[in-house]
């Protein structure tokens, strides 16, 4: 679609298009069809998030999933977070790596009471790792401030999957 075609789609529609793009959070796609006309479908999207209360964008984060938590075991991961894990491994683990995972993943939410959040796609098992080892030690309002500019980077990539 061409976003003209994408900005005079009726609300319904756009929401229905892309109301998956935010972990569990069809609100911020909501409230971005109410701001289109966009010049620029990503900075739309994200514009509405932005223009969210810290409140909502800590709930956005935390409807993310722990990577490699117990929502992939389970199998109750969204498709799209399915598929992003998998893209970086995260779905063929040994018992090892798996462990290092959960405890990173603990020390993590212990540290800033939300999930670790990193855009998969973009990096592999031992950057995750890194990642997680060393943000843990962030102050939580950065935490929170790289969270949110992850999530972008996610949905930047699903936008480009619906292209």
């Amino acid at each position: 679609m061409t976003l003209e075609e994408i900005n005079a789609l009726p609300a319904a529609d756009f929401i229905a298009r892309y109301g998956a793009l935010f972990e569990h959070s069809p609100w911020v796609v909501e409230r971005a069809a109410a701001l289109r006309p966009f010049a620029d479908l990503h900075g739309g999207v994200m514009q509405a998030l932005d223009e969210a209360s810290a409140q909502e964008k800590l709930a956005l984060i935390r409807a993310h999933p722990e990577l490699a938590g117990k929502a992939a075991i389970d199998r109750t991961l969204t498709q799209a977070s399915t598929a992003e894990q998998a893209s970086a491994g995260l779905d063929r683990l040994t018992p090892e790596e798996y462990e290092q995972f959960h405890a990173l993943n603990a020390a993590y939410r212990a540290a800033h009471d939300m999930p670790f959040i990193i855009c998969v796609r973009l990096t592999d098992k031992a950057g995750i790792l890194a990642a997680m080892e060393a943000r843990a030690a962030h102050d939580t309002a950065t935490e929170v401030a790289t969270a949110l500019a992850e999530i972008g980077k996610i949905v930047k990539l699903r936008l480009e999957d619906l292209a």
